[in-house]
């Protein structure tokens, strides 16, 4: 399964950055590369940097991570109930509330990464699990369709931003 494979009508065109952001690899080549990938670079981040923001009311290094961690879990559980052809539409989900009750500040970055990677492990489980049918269905979250491999590709792209994001304006 390729990103190349997935047609626009899979999913809302907020998330069409990150499906770009997808890249050449297979899903499960994506999520695993993706793994190694976001645990090397949050390993060289100097401890100084990870509770810095770039400007006021914008998120921690620290708070990204965990952002990427609950944003993983919401979208996994997505994409079971759709592969589950579970077709109760889904509500969205506030990030910064989320960031806010975290206190991911308050937890080290071997904390963090422990979660990340114990999730990432049972993502690429998961998604190894589903048959081409239950990656093709299709369900609604936050008021807008999505396939189950859309959201895995969307995991993918959402990494990366971030990702970006810290390289550009935090270090």
């Amino acid at each position: 399964m390729f990103v190349t494979e997935i047609p626009n009508s899979e999913y809302a065109p907020f998330y069409a950055n990150y499906i770009n952001k997808g890249g050449v690899l297979s899903l499960l080549s994506g999520l695993e590369q993706g793994m190694i990938n976001t645990k090397s670079f949050f390993e060289t981040i100097p401890e100084d940097k990870l509770e810095y923001r770039y400007a006021e009311g914008k998120w921690t290094i620290k708070e990204i991570l965990q952002h990427l961690i609950d944003t993983e879990h919401v979208f996994v559980y997505r994409a079971l109930r759709f592969a589950r052809q579970d077709k109760t539409p889904l509500p969205g989900f506030e990030q910064d509330d989320y960031v806010l009750a975290s206190v991911a500040n308050r937890r080290t970055r071997d904390q963090l990464l422990n979660d990340y990677l114990d999730l990432r492990e049972s993502t690429i489980a998961l998604f190894s699990s589903f048959s081409k049918k239950m990656l093709e269905q299709i369900g609604v979250a936050s008021h807008a369709e999505m396939s189950v491999r859309a959201i895995g590709f969307i995991l993918i792209g959402h990494e990366k931003h971030h990702i970006d994001i810290i390289k550009e304006r935090y270090l």
